[in-house]
C-alpha cells in the first residue's frame, strides 16, 4: 500500500510527533534523539466501486484495516456552523482524524513541547486565567494585518496571542488555541464557537475539571481581543474625544462614571456558589455592573441540587451589564455564561440571567 509522501499537519507540526510509528509497521515506536519519533499520518485510499459513507463514523475501515480519513463534504456540513478560522478548522479536522484518545492526548503533549517561551512578566493577575486545574497565562497584540494583497486586507488589524502553563496538557490545549485564533480579526475570534473541542474529539481526552479549564482560557482570549480592539479604537478617536470633552464636561464624566468596571466584590461566608459565580464573571467579563441575589430560601429543600446539599444554595437571579455581551444575541449571552461557570453550574438548580451591554443601559 503506498502510504502518502507527506505527513498529516497541524498547524505546521507532523501529528503527532511522538512515538507512533509503529502504527504503519505494526511494532514499537523508537524515540530520536530529541526524545521524539516519526510523525504518524493517516493511510489514504480510494476506490473506484461505491459511493456511499457512513454518516455516524468519522473513520471507516476497509477489509484490510486501512484507516480512511472521513469524507471532507462531512466536514463542511459539521464544522461550518462552528465559525472556525482556517487554520483552527485544519487542526480540528486533523485531530477528529487521528484514530484514538492516547494518540490525540500525545498530539497536546507535543504542541505543548512547541509554545514558544514567554518572559515571566508576562506572568501577573491580569493575564492568569481563573477556573483552571493549572496555572495559565494568555496575553495578546494587536496589529495591521499586511499580507502584500490588497489595500483593505492590509488596513485589518488581527490579535497574536502568546502564554504559558505549568501543566503539560494544559499548554497543549493553550497552544492549540494561540496557533488556532492568532492571525485572526478581534471580530473572527468572537464567532468561534466552542463546541469546535468536541468535533476535534479532544473532549474525550479531558476531564470535565480541564475541559471548563479550557473553555475558561477560549473565554478569556476572545475577551483579550475585545480589549485590544477597543483600546486601539479608544486611541484612534482620542483626538476627537478630548475635544467634545471639553465642550460636554459633565456629560463624559458620568459617562466614565458609568463605565468603570467591576474589580471586586465582597465575599460572603458559607456560600461558595455565590462567591464563585460572582469571582469568575468579574474576573473574566470584567463587568460595569453586576448583581447577583440568591433566591434559594423560597425554594427551601429542592431536591437535585448539590449546591444545596452542599450550602444552601440552589436558586439564582444575576443582573448583568459587560461589554462583551455587545452583538450577541439573548441566546448567546446566556450560553457565555454557561460556559464560563462550568462546574458551578452543575451544583445549582436555576439561574435566571439578565444580561445586557453598556449601550444597552
Amino acid at each position: 500500500m503506498r502510504r502518502p509522501s507527506k505527513p498529516l499537519l497541524i498547524a505546521g507540526i507532523p501529528i503527532a510527533g511522538l512515538a507512533l510509528a509503529s502504527y504503519h509497521h505494526g511494532g514499537g515506536g523508537g524515540s530520536s534523539s530529541s526524545g521524539f519519533a516519526s510523525a504518524w499520518s493517516p493511510p489514504l485510499t480510494t476506490t473506484t466501486t461505491g459511493t456511499s459513507r457512513s454518516s455516524t463514523s468519522r473513520l471507516q475501515t476497509s477489509s484490510s484495516s486501512v484507516v480512511v480519513l472521513h469524507s471532507a463534504i462531512e466536514d463542511e456540513l459539521e464544522l461550518s456552523t462552528l465559525h472556525l478560522t482556517p487554520q483552527l478548522e485544519m487542526m480540528v479536522e486533523a485531530f477528529a482524524s487521528i484514530p484514538d484518545e492516547k494518540t490525540r492526548h500525545k498530539q497536546l503533549l507535543y504542541m505543548a513541547s512547541k509554545l514558544p517561551a514567554v518572559n515571566d512578566d508576562m506572568k501577573i493577575s491580569s493575564n492568569k486565567v481563573p477556573g483552571c486545574l493549572s496555572t495559565v497565562h494568555v496575553d495578546c497584540t494587536l496589529e495591521p494585518k499586511n499580507n502584500g494583497n490588497d489595500d483593505n486586507d492590509n488596513e485589518k488589524m488581527v490579535v497574536n496571542y502568546f502564554g504559558d502553563s505549568d501543566g503539560l496538557l494544559t499548554k497543549g490545549l493553550l497552544a492549540l488555541l494561540i496557533r488556532g485564533l492568532s492571525g485572526s480579526t478581534p471580530e473572527e475570534i468572537q464567532k468561534i464557537d466552542p463546541q469546535f473541542i468536541q468535533a476535534a474529539k479532544i473532549s474525550q481526552t479531558l476531564t470535565p475539571g480541564r475541559n471548563n479549564g479550557f473553555l475558561n482560557m477560549l473565554a478569556v482570549m476572545k475577551k483579550k481581543a475585545l480589549d485590544k480592539a477597543a483600546a486601539a479604537e479608544s486611541a484612534t478617536t482620542g483626538g476627537a474625544d478630548d475635544v467634545e470633552g471639553e465642550i460636554k464636561a459633565d456629560d463624559d464624566d458620568e459617562e466614565e462614571e458609568q463605565s468603570i468596571i467591576v474589580t471586586s466584590f465582597e465575599e460572603i461566608d458559607g456560600k461558595p456558589m455565590y462567591n464563585a459565580i460572582m469571582s469568575t464573571l468579574i474576573s473574566i467579563l470584567k463587568p460595569t455592573s453586576i448583581k447577583l441575589t440568591d433566591n434559594s430560601s423560597q425554594h427551601a429543600g429542592h431536591a437535585g441540587s448539590k449546591g444545596w446539599a452542599e450550602s444552601g444554595e440552589s436558586h439564582f437571579a444575576l443582573e448583568i451589564v459587560a461589554e462583551a455581551f455587545e452583538g450577541l444575541s439573548l441566546v448567546k449571552r446566556h450560553q457565555l455564561i454557561y460556559m464560563l461557570l462550568g462546574e458551578t453550574m452543575q451544583k445549582i438548580h436555576a439561574l435566571e440571567i439578565k444580561a445586557k451591554s453598556p449601550s444597552e443601559v
